[in-house]
């Protein structure tokens, strides 16, 4: 079986940033770009804890499809299984920079998030009761400040 492209990522060399994952077309021709919004360096930093990931899910989820300029493009926002990041999916062909005021905005969002995380009932949500608030704010201030403020290249571009 053929190694899929994501699995050919040097991940001990990938930095934290905002990386094109995949681009697609669908039957329909509409263009869809994957977003890595990776939180942690892989395998040299401890992997984001997994309920406060669940919380940035939340966050992110509700504020990207409250926002009045990219709601209607917004296909799909939820967390790596390796704790590292998250996925979003947008329509449109689109590059990093791109949405790198949205990032920002949606991660200051978190970072200074206050009351009850949307969807965190047992009506809404599957495991409501596994979230963690200061965690996500934590992490979503930490990735605002050290990538999002002044990101390098290597934030925004996957390594060769």
């Amino acid at each position: 079986m053929e190694k899929i492209p994501s699995f050919q990522i040097d991940h001990n060399r990938l930095e934290r940033g905002i990386f094109v994952s995949r681009r697609d077309v669908t039957p329909r021709g509409d263009e869809l770009t994957t977003f890595d919004i990776r939180l942690t360096r892989p395998n040299r930093e401890p992997a984001a804890d997994p309920a406060a990931l669940h919380t940035i899910e939340h966050l992110a989820a509700t504020f990207l499809r409250n926002d009045p300029q990219w709601r209607d493009r917004v296909v799909y926002w939820g967390p790596m299984g390796c704790c590292t990041g998250s996925y979003l999916i947008l329509q449109d062909r689109l590059e990093s920079a791109d949405i790198l005021d949205l990032m920002r905005r949606t991660f200051d969002f978190i970072a200074t998030f206050s009351g009850e995380i949307p969807g965190a009932t047992a009506r809404d949500c599957g495991n409501y009761s596994f979230n963690n608030l200061p965690g996500a704010r934590a992490l979503a201030a930490r990735y605002l400040a050290e990538v999002l403020s002044n990101p390098a290249p290597e934030n925004l571009n996957y390594p060769r």
